[in-house]
């Protein structure tokens, strides 16, 4: 056992280094179920959350919204709209939210219950631009407010994620790149940390206040390179395959490899497989779409199969107009 935890530390020595982990939590039933690879496969409002660059290839208008009961305690919501301007480029705008009910505070001496209650809360809003610089090739970018509360204790930062997006003519093959939560540190602060002691020789009822220092933490950096190519397309079939590569600045380097089929351009089946990723395995999912004159409303969900942690379920729905 203790050899392999060297081995594992010397592998990657900023294992779990990076706070902030809940940006590293996937958005969207469609990416989720294509194993998380889709770098080179998001072409609308989700691409918001996976590569900036992606919200060229969507429609006029394009709507996300997301809900995620993650692990029992835990509900995420996420939505995501982009708009295209034509010449002046494509906006986008997005939000995450992940919550808790509140929890009864126990200590060693009351380990019944204080009759106090504590929740913790993360969010993140964030604003993008991207630009057909070619009729094959797009750039993106995105700036992003982060914030984390648990109980008073508060934390803010900034976050950028820059991407690329690259067509071939060859099966439609897309190239494309992202780096995600590129900025400072981040650091806990609130009442809580205030003490009250008793440090004074001459004085010892003379009561000091002080303040206890959290420590600082990066935020998940990633670099993603992704691969989407289609291998069936008919009037009856069309079957894309996407492959990613992804570099984290706190785990080891990952392969997700998704697949997508859709059938009659109306029921599409989906599914993913992350290599070397300890706790996720294989995810699954199916999705719905449907043309109403010029919107096109999509539903999709997928569920996600964990080594320890059971299985997560994710809903999604989409609007292009």
């Amino acid at each position: 056992m203790c050899v392999t935890m060297i081995n594992l530390h010397a592998q990657n020595p900023n294992l779990g280094s990076a706070g902030a982990q809940f940006l590293k939590i996937p958005i969207g039933a469609r990416s989720v179920a294509l194993g998380g690879a889709v770098t080179g496969m998001s072409e609308d409002a989700t691409a918001l959350f996976w590569n900036p660059a992606g919200i060229a290839q969507a429609h006029a208008h394009s709507l996300h919204f997301s809900y995620i009961p993650w692990m029992t305690f835990f509900d995420i919501t996420a939505i995501a709209y982009s708009v295209d301007l034509e010449e002046k480029g494509i906006l986008g705008f997005h939000a995450i939210t992940l919550g808790m009910d509140k929890l009864e505070i126990t200590t060693e001496r009351q380990p019944d219950g204080t009759g106090q209650y504590f929740d913790a809360q993360d969010m993140v809003v964030g604003a993008s631009y991207a630009q057909r610089l070619t009729d094959r090739f797009s750039m993106g970018v995105s700036a992003k407010y982060i914030f984390q509360r648990i109980w008073n204790e508060k934390a803010h930062g900034l976050g950028f994620d820059v991407g690329t997006h690259y067509e071939i003519d060859f099966q439609k093959m897309v190239l494309a790149m992202s780096m995600q939560n590129f900025g400072p540190d981040m650091r806990l602060n609130g009442p809580e940390l205030l003490v009250v002691v008793d440090d004074d020789e001459l004085f010892p009822n003379r009561l000091l206040q002080t303040q206890k220092q959290t420590e600082s933490y990066p935020l998940p950096l990633s670099f993603q390179f992704g691969l989407a190519a289609n291998l069936i397309k008919n009037p009856y079939l069309h079957s894309r395959i996407a492959v990613d590569a992804i570099h984290y600045n706190d785990n080891a380097e990952q392969i997700h490899v998704g697949l997508e089929t859709a059938i009659i351009n109306l029921i599409i089946l989906r599914g993913g497989y992350k290599f070397n990723n300890d706790e996720v395995r294989g995810s699954l999912g199916v999705g719905l779409k449907k043309k109403i004159d010029k919107m096109v409303l999509k539903l999709d969900t997928a569920v996600v199969m964990h080594e320890r942690l059971g299985e997560t379920t994710y809903m999604s729905m989409g609007i292009l107009f």
